[in-house]
């Protein structure tokens, strides 16, 4: 499998369009409960009239965390210098082992080109934490597998 470090920006453009779209949804959401407490008008029905509100409150509350993450994210992308070169793997390292390549940088799923699948995945990910600091020719088991790494860009 051919990689190049030229593929590095093509992930960064992938990873910051999964935080921006996450966002999109998550700030839609938001105002989509904001419209529903402001159409909201009292009933006969007091008390349900208040759960309602009071459920809609703890969603907006939810999405309100989810949001607060999903601009972590943003941020973390932010922070990955585009013209790193790596010996050690770090925030936006190409790492290629022997079960697959990985970019380090954010959780944001698989990214295919072609036959070629590269994983984002984030530092705090379980295989992100057994990738961090290591450099080429280093082993490390994970899921009961050996993987060894091959190249870093």
């Amino acid at each position: 499998m051919e990689i190049s470090v030229t593929i590095k920006d093509e992930l960064r453009r992938f990873c910051e369009s999964f935080a921006g779209d996450r966002i999109q949804r998550i700030q839609n959401n938001i105002n989509s409960i904001n419209d529903s407490l402001k159409s909201e008008t009292k009933s006969s029905a007091g008390d349900k009239h208040e759960t309602g509100r009071a459920m809609i409150q703890l969603e907006r509350e939810k999405l309100g965390h989810q949001l607060y993450e999903a601009e972590k994210m943003r941020q973390a992308l932010a922070g990955i210098s585009k013209l790193a070169s790596h010996t050690n793997i770090g925030q936006g390292s190409l790492v290629i082992t022997t079960e697959g390549v990985y970019y380090i940088s954010i959780s944001a799923g698989a990214f295919k080109k072609g036959p070629t699948q590269i994983y984002c995945v984030s530092s705090l990910s379980p295989i992100g934490k057994n990738l961090l600091g290591k450099s080429v020719g280093h082993c490390f088991d994970f899921n009961q597998k050996t993987i060894c790494i091959k190249k870093v860009l």
